[in-house]
Parts: structure tokens; sequence; C-alpha cells
């Protein structure tokens, strides 16, 4: 079974324009469509958004981030810099200011997603090495955890934001685990109302979830999120001293994705 030696991934800087179409649906409209199926009010995605904010920043200056990130240097005109943490995350967030933003694709009074409770686009990297455990041993190395198993499943691209529920069962499955069983879960927050609906359909502890803060928070770099999310795990698990995770993540075109790894 492969191993994972080695995680890191290059913080965010700058926010880009992206847009995705499928089926003449919207990213914003199928995250719209889940929180009227999993019945997600408007105050539940907002909560949930401050509180991926609130993660974020207690780990930011904690430093729980600190050795999965590799410091780069930026060129600009009044010389070079290194960034070293993501800028991303806002800091101080409420749930007072947040209730008051207004929905920003539907305006009919039946919208509920906005600017704060979905996640950023915005730039990234990251990286893993993976070998075989008999490599690692012919090299000395320490790997930071084993996969177990992994899945990928396929669904309505109107509600693909629901993805990692099926892909998650399906991996746990043939991982021979329960639910319960695990330690932590990064599940990435591509929308307040997906995750929430997720958390409630599986029956997780929130408390194990995306302890660390998530995609609301840090960003949402399109290709690099999964990678992102299992790197964070991989060093929360480590942390924290759990033994078993789930990363997962669901896929714009219609699909959901999921991985058990496990530390020695």
């Amino acid at each position: 079974m492969p191993i994972i030696m080695r995680g890191y991934w290059l913080s965010a800087v700058w926010s880009v324009k992206a847009a995705a179409a499928l089926r003449k649906i919207l990213f914003h409209q199928k995250a719209e469509n889940v929180a009227k199926k999993w019945n997600v009010s408007r105050e539940e995605q907002d909560k949930f958004a401050v509180q991926s904010q609130t993660r974020t920043e207690k780990a930011q200056k904690a430093g729980f981030f600190d050795k999965e990130i590799v410091p780069i240097c930026v060129p600009s005109r009044k010389g070079s810099f290194e960034v070293s943490a993501d800028e991303f995350p806002r800091h101080g967030s409420s749930y007072e200011v947040m209730s008051k933003l207004k929905p920003c694709f539907i305006n009919d009074g039946t919208g509920s997603i906005t600017a704060a409770n979905a996640s950023g686009i915005n730039d990234g990297a990251a990286v893993v090495i993976l070998m075989k455990k008999s490599e690692a041993v012919k090299r000395n190395l320490t790997p930071l955890a084993r996969i177990v198993s992994w899945a990928q499943t396929g669904l309505d691209p109107a509600i693909m934001g629901i993805g990692p529920i099926p892909a998650i069962r399906k991996a746990v499955d043939k991982a021979g685990w329960r639910l319960d069983e695990v330690d932590l879960f990064e599940i990435n927050e591509a929308f307040a109302a997906q995750s929430i609906a997720v958390v409630k359909e599986l029956g997780l502890n929130p408390e194990k979830v995306n302890i660390q803060g998530g995609a609301i928070a840090l960003g949402h770099p399109l290709g690099m999120s999964g990678c992102r999310i299992l790197v964070t795990l991989l060093y929360t698990l480590e942390r924290t001293g759990g033994k078993r995770g789930i990363a997962a993540l669901c896929i714009g075109g219609g699909m959901g994705i999921a991985m058990c790894v496990e530390r020695q």
C-alpha cells in the first residue's frame, strides 16, 4: 500500500476570477440546490462560515500551518518579499457582520449564498511525495501516513456539492472502517451549504471536521485543493496524535472523491 512521505502547500496569494458552468447550472446554483434539498438555512451557513474563519485564525496564530507551508519569495516593484502565511483569511469575522451581506446570485428572497459563506477562489500549489513502503524502508525514511483506501463516485451535477457523502461511505467501506473510528476529517468547504449537508447526512461530529478551518477561510485554488486538504489532514493528525483520517471533496462535474489515511 502506498505511503505518504512529505506534504507541503504554497500559501494562496492573489484572488483570480474563475467561473464554470455545466448543464447550464453554475456552481452557486448547485449550492442553492443543496441548501434547499437539505434544508440548510442562511443562518446555519453564516455561522458555519464564521466558525471556519475563527478556526483558521486560531490555527494561524498558533502556528499550526507553519510546518506544512513552504515560504516563497514574490517579486514586486518594491523588491522581493517573502510570503509564508495565507493572506486570504479574514481575522475577526463575526456573525453580526456576515449576516448583513446580501445573497450574491439570487435576489428574490430565496437566495442564501453570499461572498462570505462561499469559498474564495485564489492561487496556490501543493505537493506530496508518494512511494511504496519497501522503498521508504530502503531509504530509511519515516512516512507521514499510509493510504488505506480511496474512492470516487458520480452523482447529479445539479447537487454536486454532496459528492463527499457517497465517496466517503465507499472509501470507508473499502477500508473496513466505521465512521466513528475516524479521528479527523478534512472535507473541502466549497460552500457552507454543501459542507453542512455533508456533515449532517453522514452524522459526523463537527468537532472532528476541518478543525483548523477550511476553504471558506483559506480559499479554494481549483486543481490544488484536494492535495491541500490532504496535507493539512496529515499534519493535523500528527499534531493531535490522531491515527485515522479522511480527506474528501466534491468535484464540479458531478463527482465526489475521498481518501482514507492512517498514521503508524
